[in-house]
Formats: structure tokens, sequence, C-alpha cells
């Protein structure tokens, strides 16, 4: 069943109406009709199967059937700090990572970016929305991941603090003596962390001084194995690493 992000007040009860643009694709994209069914999510964790009872030109309506917790989303809640990377580098971490089950992106701003301006960042936020959402619905997510606002790097360390176990996997650490592999930091951590944040560099990774600050706030430098991996593929190697060391691919 093809399934959709919609907003919540689209729902009244067991009954709801969708408009706007998702009209033309379940009309004369996908050719739906009454009698089939659909799903439709609120971004509140929870899916509803619909049957379509009319499709007219501005609006189709159905009835829910059925209503379960969606099952696509991870206990383990992964936030990725990426460096904003060139071309569709970014995009491609941000529609592979939602497969994943990336719970939350943010660009990030550091010394080795070629873009370095917050509000060029901020230009591409709505086409960023678009690309979680379709791979929201592809991967069957229940909840969208929030993509936040582009962030220096000194403040992301800042708001990763307080976010539970941070890491930042670099390049460099694999020759460096004291420096943990991923999975003994997560085995040492004890009890499975609820909330990890991960740190990936740009093109071309992050500079020493950036890795000795992001200690001062408490960021784990950890190595990744002898590969050098890029910039748009590490963060999502780490995110598939910690879910399948926590259990979450199980």
């Amino acid at each position: 069943m093809h399934r959709f992000f919609i907003p919540p007040d689209w729902l009244e009860e067991d009954k709801v109406t969708i408009v706007g643009s998702l009209v033309h694709q379940m009309r004369n994209v996908l050719r739906l009709g009454p009698g089939d069914h659909i799903v439709v999510l609120d971004d509140s964790g929870w899916e509803r199967e619909v049957e379509i009872a009319r499709v007219g030109k501005e609006h189709v309506s159905g009835q829910v059937v059925d209503k379960r917790p969606a099952s696509g989303e991870p206990r383990t809640q992964i936030t990725l700090y990426q460096g904003v990377l060139k071309g569709r580098r970014f995009e491609f971490a941000l529609q592979k990572g939602t497969e994943l089950g990336i719970v939350e992106f943010v660009p990030l701003i550091s010394d080795r970016c070629v873009i370095a301006n917050l509000d060029d960042v901020d230009k591409k936020r709505e086409r960023w929305q678009r690309i979680i959402l379709e791979a929201a619905e592809q991967s069957r997510r229940g909840r969208l991941p929030r993509l936040r606002p582009a962030t220096l790097f000194r403040l992301a360390c800042e708001n990763a603090r307080r976010e539970g176990l941070s890491l930042i996997p670099w390049e460099e650490a694999h020759d460096m003596e004291g420096v943990a592999s991923l999975r003994s930091v997560l085995q040492e951590a004890g009890q499975p962390p609820l909330s990890v944040s991960i740190f990936v560099g740009p093109e071309g990774g992050f500079t020493p001084d950036e890795v000795a600050l992001a200690r001062q706030y408490g960021v784990t430098p950890i190595t990744l194995g002898p590969r050098i991996l890029r910039a748009e593929t590490a963060g999502l190697v780490a995110a598939a690493a910690i879910l399948y060391e926590l259990g979450d691919l199980e």
C-alpha cells in the first residue's frame, strides 16, 4: 500500500480528507480510486489504513479501517550532525539516513566546509525536507526525521553535550593511541544509550583543532577502521553499526 504523511487536521475521527498536491499524485500518477487502500501517517507514531471512498479533482476522501503503531521507528534515537557537502552528496546522506532510521539531521558548518554561510545553507531547506518526506514514506517510517537549522561547529558541540552519547568519527584516529572503536565505546557505555549524536565532517574532514574542541565538550573521537570513508558515507556506516550493535536491526 502507498504511504503518505499528512497534516493531523486532515483526520477527523475515522475519516480522512486529502487536498493539495497529493490529490494530483493519487489521482493522475498512481491512478488510485474508490476501494483502494492507502496508509496515512500524521507524524504521531501511528499509521492508519484508509479505504478510499471518493477521488475528486480537488480532494480525496476515505474511511479509516485500521489504526496501528508504526513499526519503522528505532528505539535508539540517532542525531546526525553532518558537515555540509557539495552538490547532491548532502541530499544522499539525508535520504539514506532517513531509510536507516536516523531521527534528526543537523547541517553542520565547520572549518573545511565549501559552503560556510548559514543563510546559503538554509535556502536548501525546503528541498531537503521534501527528500526526507519521500524517503520516510518509502521506508515505512512512522515519524518524519527532524531537520534542524544549520549550526556552527562550536554551538553543535554545546548542544550535543546535553543529548546523551556523542561521537566524532575521525579518519586520523585509527593511527592514534587511546582512541577507541565504535563497538568498544558502545560496550563500555554499559546500559544501551537511548540517544546517540554522530559528528561527520565535510569532504576535507575535521581539523585537529575541531576534534580537540569537541573533546572539551565531551564528544568522543572514535575510529571506524582502517579504510577512509567518504563524507556522505561515514555517518551512514556509523548509524547502521550503532543500530545493529544495539539490536535495532533485528
